[in-house]
C-alpha cells in the first residue's frame, strides 16, 4: 500500500473524465448539509479532512463500478476505484459545482473569538421551489448584491475550474459600481481560490495486482467514513458480479412491495437474514458470505412477499415500529416462514395462530435476551417443520419449562418500555394490542398516529420521588406507563391520578364509564389507579407511606390482571379484552385490600 498526495484539481479532473469511479457495493450519498458545510469549512481554513483509499484498476475491473453522484458521462476508461472517501469527495464536487438542488453553500468571514482575526465560515442555505414557480428560493441567494450585503459569496466561485472572468463578473455585480468594494471582493475570492486549488486530499493506493478479497479486507479495516458499510453493502458487489442484478434496485422494489419496512429495520440486512434462513443457514454475517447469490435473486419475489407479510402481521398485532418492537430477532423468522404458510383456509388460520403464538412468546419470555440469532434459527427450523406437518410445535420457544411465561413479580420489575427492555416493551405491546385509546380524545394508537404519542407516567415521577420519598427512577416501570398523545401528557403533568381521572370523568360526555373504558383499552385497572387525596394528609411520613402503598398496590394489581392476557396472546388468540375482564375476579382480594 502506498501513500500519495493529490490536490483538488486533479481529483476533480479524474471525477469529470470518469477515470475515478465507485465500486457498486459503496452505499449512496449519506451526508447531510451540516457535514458538507463542516468539510468545506475545513477546506477553506486549509485544515486536513482525512485520507481517501483507492484501488488501482488494471486491464479489468475487480468490481462493477458506477460514476460518482453529479459526475458527467465518462469520456475516459476507469483507472481507479474509490474504496473510501466517497462522502468527502462527493460533497466537495457537488458543493463547489453548485449541484445540490436543495442547498447552496456560501462563504462568509467572522472574527475569531480568540484572536479577533477574520476566519472563513461556510453556511449551507436551504433552497426550494414553490408550486408553479421555477425560481429557486430564497431569491436573495441568486442576487450578488444582496449576497454581498449579507457578507456572503457563493463557494462555487473558488472551485478549481472557475474562470477569472466568472469571478470578476460576480464581484462587479456584487459591488454595484463601487470599484473599491469590487477590488476587495476580488482579492478575497481569488486568494481563497488559490488555497482551494492547492488543497491536498491525500490517499492510500492499492496496486491493481491486489486480490479482490484482500482489497475488501483492507477497505473494511481502514474505512474512516462516518457512515460504515454493512454486510449488505459488501454482498452487493458479489451479487452484481454473479447475477448482473443490482441489490440496490431490488431494495427499492422492496420498499414498494413492503411499505413500512423501514419503520422496523434496515431492509438490506433483513433481506440477507431471510435468504439465509430459507437456505437453512443461521441469520448471521458469517452465513451471508455462503449464500447462493443466484438463488437469492431468483427467489427475490418470494422473499419480498415474505417480508411484506411480516410487516402486515406486525401491524395486525399493533406492533408499529422498532421503538415498540420488543425484539428484532423475530423479523427474519417471520419473513422466512411465509414460504411455508398453507393456502387452505382452516389450515392457514391454524398456522397463523401458531406464528402469533411464537411472536408473543418471543416478547414475553427470555428466549431472545442472549444468542438471539442462534435461537431464532432453532425456532425457525421447528416452526418450519411444524408448518410442513413434520412435527407438532417443535420450536424450542414452546418449551415452557425452559422458557416460561413471566410471573407477576417479573412484570412488576419490568423496566420502562422506552428502553430496550424486552419485557417492558412486551407489556406496552399488549396494551397497544388491546386498543390503547387516548384518555382524553379517545384516539386509538395506529401506525399513522405514533408521532404524536408520548410515554406517560400513570403515577407521576415528580410525585413519587418528591412526596412519596421513592428513589429517582422508581417511577420508570413498564406497568406505570401508557402511550398517550402529547397534549394529554402535558395536560396531566404531575397531577394525582384521581384528580386527573375526576377531570376526565367530568369532561367526558358519557361520564365515568367512558374513562374506565379508555383505561381498559390500555389494560389499566381503573379501581387501583383511582388513587389520590394525598394532598389532604398533613403528616409527611403518613403521606409518603400512603403514596408508596397506593403505587405498589396499583402495580401489583395490574401485574396480576395481565397474566391471563399474556397467556391468551401466547396461545395465539386475539380476545385480549375478554381475558382482561375475566381477570377482575381473580384480583378481588387485592382490590379489597386497596379499598380498605
Amino acid at each position: 500500500m502506498q501513500a500519495n498526495n493529490r490536490n483538488l484539481p486533479e481529483w476533480f479532473s479524474r471525477i469529470e473524465s470518469g477515470q475515478l469511479r465507485l465500486p457498486r457495493f459503496q452505499r449512496f450519498e449519506a451526508w447531510g448539509a451540516s457535514e458538507v458545510a463542516n468539510l468545506l469549512e475545513a477546506m477553506v481554513r486549509e485544515l486536513p479532512a482525512g485520507a481517501a483509499l483507492i484501488l488501482e484498476v488494471g486491464d479489468q475491473e475487480k468490481f462493477i463500478s458506477r460514476i460518482m453522484s453529479g459526475a458527467p458521462t465518462p469520456r475516459e476508461r476507469v483507472t481507479e476505484h474509490l474504496l473510501d472517501g466517497q462522502q468527502r469527495l462527493t460533497a466537495l464536487w457537488k458543493s463547489l459545482n453548485d449541484l445540490y438542488d436543495d442547498r447552496t453553500y456560501l462563504v462568509r468571514f467572522e472574527a475569531d473569538p480568540e484572536t479577533g482575526n477574520p476566519v472563513p465560515c461556510v453556511d449551507g442555505q436551504a433552497r426550494w421551489r414553490k408550486e408553479k414557480d421555477d425560481r429557486l428560493f430564497p431569491l436573495w441567494c441568486n442576487d450578488p448584491t444582496e449576497l454581498n450585503q449579507r457578507g456572503y459569496f457563493p463557494i462555487r466561485l473558488v472551485r478549481p475550474n472557475a474562470s477569472f472572468k466568472e469571478i470578476l463578473d460576480w464581484c462587479g455585480a456584487a459591488a454595484a459600481g463601487d470599484s473599491s468594494v469590487k477590488d476587495a471582493l476580488l482579492g478575497k475570492v481569488t486568494e481563497m481560490k488559490e488555497k482551494v486549488t492547492a488543497y491536498n486530499v491525500p490517499y492510500l493506493s492499492l496496486p491493481a495486482t491486489t486480490r479482490k478479497e484482500v482489497a475488501l479486507d483492507v477497505f473494511i479495516k481502514l474505512n474512516t467514513s462516518s457512515v460504515r458499510l454493512t454486510a449488505f453493502d459488501i454482498v452487493v458487489a458479489e451479487v452484481e458480479e454473479a447475477t448482473g442484478q443490482s441489490l440496490h434496485d431490488l431494495i427499492n422494489k422492496l420498499h414498494q412491495q413492503a411499505p413500512g419496512i423501514d419503520r422496523y429495520v434496515t431492509p438490506g440486512e433483513l433481506l440477507l437474514q431471510v435468504a439465509a434462513l430459507r437456505e437453512d443457514k443461521p441469520p448471521t454475517q458469517a452465513s451471508f458470505q455462503r449464500l447462493d447469490l443466484t438463488k437469492l435473486v431468483d427467489e427475490w419475489n418470494a422473499i419480498a412477499k415474505g417480508i411484506s407479510w411480516m410487516v402486515s402481521l406486525l401491524e395486525d398485532e399493533k406492533v408499529f415500529d422498532a421503538a415498540r418492537l420488543p425484539t428484532v430477532a423475530i423479523l427474519p423468522v417471520l419473513g422466512a416462514l411465509h414460504a411455508y404458510m398453507p393456502e387452505a383456509l382452516d389450515a392457514r388460520g391454524n398456522a397463523k395462530a401458531l406464528v402469533k403464538s411464537y411472536l408473543w412468546r418471543s416478547f414475553f419470555t427470555r428466549r431472545y435476551e442472549n444468542t438471539a440469532s442462534t435461537r431464532a434459527f432453532q425456532d425457525f427450523r421447528g416452526l418450519r417443520d411444524t408448518l410442513r406437518g413434520l412435527k407438532a410445535e417443535s420450536a424450542p420457544i414452546f418449551n415452557e419449562v425452559d422458557w416460561p411465561l413471566p410471573t407477576a413479580d417479573e412484570l412488576f420489575r419490568a423496566r420502562w418500555p422506552k428502553t430496550k427492555d424486552i419485557l417492558g416493551r412486551a407489556i406496552l405491546a399488549a396494551a397497544l394490542k388491546a386498543g390503547g385509546r387516548d384518555f382524553a380524545d379517545d384516539e386509538a394508537a395506529t401506525k399513522d398516529h405514533l408521532a404524536n404519542r408520548e410515554y406517560h407516567h400513570l403515577f407521576p415521577a415528580s410525585l413519587l420521588a418528591g412526596s412519596g420519598g421513592l428513589p429517582e427512577g422508581a417511577s420508570y416501570k413498564a406497568l406505570n406507563c401508557a402511550l398517550v398523545t402529547w397534549r394529554t401528557n402535558r395536560n396531566i403533568s404531575a397531577k394525582e391520578p384521581v384528580a386527573y381521572l375526576r377531570e376526565r370523568t367530568e369532561g367526558a360526555n358519557l361520564g365515568k364509564e367512558t374513562v374506565k373504558s379508555r383505561l381498559r383499552s390500555h389494560l389499566i385497572p381503573f379501581e387501583t389507579l383511582n388513587a389520590g387525596g394525598w394532598e389532604n394528609i398533613s403528616d409527611a411520613v403518613v403521606k409518603a407511606e400512603r403514596i408508596r402503598s397506593d403505587f405498589d398496590a396499583f402495580l401489583r394489581n395490574r401485574a396480576s390482571r395481565l397474566l391471563p392476557v399474556i397467556k391468551t396472546l401466547c396461545n395465539g388468540k386475539d380476545d385480549v379484552l375478554v381475558a382482561w375482564d375475566n381477570s377482575l375476579n381473580a384480583c378481588a382480594d387485592v382490590l379489597e385490600q386497596v379499598d380498605s
